[in-house]
């Protein structure tokens, strides 16, 4: 390890507890905005002649809709994951280590 390298840091309960609620406050909200966006979408009627015009409004709005809902199963996915990680690392820590 070189001197300008950080020694990487433990796992704690807490970190992975504040991490699981900050991805969690953020999948929330990422979510709400996905559906507010598709409100909008669905209250506003596309008005166009031309059938080009139709399919890529309607391509562009299942897009946009499909993007925030995949940040909001990301950042789920991963407070799940990080409160996961924080049951295994409060197990871990009760039961004792044989290598000392």
């Amino acid at each position: 390890m070189s001197k300008n390298q950080n020694p990487p840091s433990k796992t704690s309960p807490l970190h992975c507890l504040i991490g699981s609620f900050v991805a969690g406050g953020l999948a929330y909200g990422i979510f709400n905005l996905m559906n507010a966006i598709a409100l909008s979408f669905a209250s506003k009627a596309i008005t166009t002649n031309n059938e080009i015009v139709f399919r890529i409004t309607i391509a562009v709005r299942t897009l946009v809709v499909g993007m925030a809902a995949l940040g909001a199963g990301i950042f789920a996915l991963v407070a799940v994951g990080l409160f996961g990680l924080m049951i295994q690392t409060l197990i871990q820590k009760k039961q004792p280590s044989d290598n000392q």
